[in-house]
């Protein structure tokens, strides 16, 4: 049945239709109207963002922890190209979004009209699929498609720019039976040749890995079981990508912790001694793989991927799977329970003795301190006082990032929201007020850095105006760190401009904004003080006083192999040494 009613009406009542809770945005004059609409009802509840860039990211962690599509609202020329960074984010991590932005109106576009930009084009290579409205009879189709294309296939952003004058005409509203749009189809099954052929040489290897990504996420809560099943049934060692943590559980013995340039030891030597690689769900990353003509040099590969431009993209492959990472999952589980395939135990045994001996290195060890909070030892207190709370944890980029990852042991997927293919500093607060209103009564911890949490620190405002309890975990080195810290190794210690000179005082600053402030530097007082920031219900910024010279290790230097790992060296140390679950060593 259709309605009458304007394109702002429409706007409004399609997002009511695809079941939109909540909407990220800032008003304009090209979006006016739709927000008058807004006004009229109450199904949608907008949240006001502080800068077009929190509006995406804040949309982003809301997908990223519910599974369902992020919904922004912003209007023309500034309004627009403010959000192109949080849609490069968006689109590099594969994260379904609709941006709805305003334009002005059709017969003033590429007049250089007041706050006109071509959105169209400025967005067309930062986004999955993008729309210009030129007529209201196109608006409803369109609007819905853009959740279909989002959501289905690699997920990722879409945006829909609707002139101002097609928000004030009228027209018929239907709902379409069938959003779908007509020419995209991505394939979800895999063919089931090429999943025998792929489970066939899975059970012949003698030293196999599973290589799993985002992919698995995004495939939702059943291909993370599936892929523990396909674990247990192999009794194959996994990896994983920085994006992929958690599809698999951290505290498995088959975990062998995060892949690539700061994973550890034994993860990333695994994947180059390997003989079959099963990559489910990544992209063969630059970060990950290291210096081509060296990775995994001697392993048959089998990569399964939604993403038909992925297969053969950046690794010659040798059995693409093209499909959705739970169908694909599912397939082969009953592909092996169904021909109940010999593996080579006495291969296999071997494989993990030769495993054991790397973790045996310690790479994640470091030199323990009664008297600065070393980074690692933070984040390891952190995890033991919340891993047993319903905790959602969100990243900045940089050196407290992947010692987050590292030490941080996520058990389920959907709990680590991070800036992975674009490294956005800023990211994380703005993400983790979306992640708070969809999950109120959750924990959720933006674990920053000093220098990445003041590109979007106006973000605070918007937690303390809707009383979103998010906690900003600051690890403050006064570096830029992961900058100062290639400064140190590949440019011989000169630190052009990677301090940061005229920090402000946090605690005050989060006072300011009226929320609460909380300062630590002694390692005997880091608990009580997280127990604090933990028990305190409103917006929180801790910030943490960590050793300024810190280095992440491992390390995969820019152009080298995974055998060619920086380590740390605890040759000479006489203090004591720490692992990654936080016990002491020496």
């Amino acid at each position: 049945m259709s309605e009458m009613m304007t394109g702002a009406e429409m706007v409004v009542r399609a997002l009511q239709d695809q079941g939109v809770e909540h909407l990220f945005g800032y008003p304009g004059g090209a979006v006016l109207p739709i927000y008058d609409a807004l006004f009229h009802q109450e199904k949608v509840k907008h949240v006001l963002v502080r800068h077009e860039q929190g509006a995406v990211h804040a949309a982003e962690g809301y997908a990223r922890s519910s599974g369902k599509v992020g919904c922004v609202l912003v209007t023309s020329g500034p309004g627009a190209t403010n959000a192109v960074t949080g849609l490069t984010d968006a689109l590099l991590d594969s994260i379904p979004v609709v941006v709805i932005t305003g334009q002005v109106p059709t017969h003033l576009i590429g007049s250089d009209a007041f706050q006109e930009c071509d959105t169209v084009g400025i967005t067309r290579s930062c986004t999955k699929h993008n729309y210009l409205v030129k007529s209201i009879a196109d608006l409803p189709r369109i609007l819905h498609e853009a959740f279909y294309v989002a959501a289905n296939g690699r997920p990722g952003p879409v945006v829909v720019d609707v002139p101002k004058d097609i928000q004030f005409a009228k027209g018929e509203y239907t709902r379409p039976r069938d959003n779908q749009h007509k020419t995209y189809r991505p394939v979800v099954k895999g063919d089931m040749d090429k999943i025998r052929a792929a489970v066939d040489l899975i059970a012949k290897a003698k030293k196999p890995v599973f290589y799993t990504g985002g992919g698995v996420v995004n495939s939702g809560p059943h291909a993370s079981a599936l892929l523990r099943e396909l674990a247990r049934l192999t009794g194959y060692p996994v990896t994983s990508t920085l994006m992929g943590l958690g599809a698999f559980p951290a505290a498995d013995r088959q975990w062998l912790g995060m892949l690539g340039m700061h994973g550890t030891y034994e993860a990333n030597l695994a994947m180059h001694d390997c003989d079959v690689m099963i990559n489910i769900g990544a992209r063969f990353d630059d970060r990950i793989t290291g210096r081509l003509d060296a990775f995994s040099p001697r392993s048959k590969k089998i990569h399964v991927d939604i993403d038909p431009s992925s297969i053969n993209k950046n690794v010659k492959i040798d059995i693409g799977i093209i499909g959705d990472c739970a169908h694909v999952l599912e397939d082969m589980v009953r592909v092996w329970r169904e021909t109940s395939p010999q593996v080579d135990k006495a291969a296999l045994k071997s494989w993990w003795e030769e495993i054991d001996g790397w973790r045996a290195r310690n790479s994640l060890g470091y030199k323990g301190s009664s008297e600065i909070i070393k980074p690692q030892y933070a984040i390891q207190r952190l995890y033991e006082l919340t891993k047993d709370r319903d905790t959602y944890i969100t990243t900045e980029v940089g050196q407290h990032q992947m010692w987050a990852a590292q030490y941080f042991h996520f058990q389920e997927p959907n709990r680590w929201m991070t800036s992975g293919g674009l490294g956005t500093m800023g990211y994380g607060l703005p993400a983790a007020i979306g992640v708070q209103m969809k999950h109120p009564k959750s924990l959720v911890i933006d674990i920053a850095g000093e220098a990445s949490i003041l590109m979007n620190m106006q973000e605070m405002s918007t937690a303390v105006q809707y009383r979103l309890p998010v906690k900003i975990f600051i690890l403050n080195n006064e570096y830029m760190g992961m900058v100062r810290q290639w400064q140190e190794l590949l440019h011989g210690g000169r630190y052009s401009e990677s301090y940061s000179a005229s920090l402000p005082d946090f605690v005050k600053l989060a006072e300011a904004y009226g929320g609460h402030g909380i300062r630590c530097s002694n390692p005997a007082d880091l608990d009580d003080a997280i127990r604090e920031m933990i028990d305190t219900p409103k917006p929180v910024i801790f910030d943490c006083l960590v050793a300024k010279e810190e280095n992440c290790f491992p390390m995969i230097p820019s152009g080298k192999a995974h055998n060619e790992m920086i380590l740390n060296d605890f040759e000479g140390d006489t203090g004591e040494i720490i692992d990654a679950k936080g016990k002491q060593l020496v």
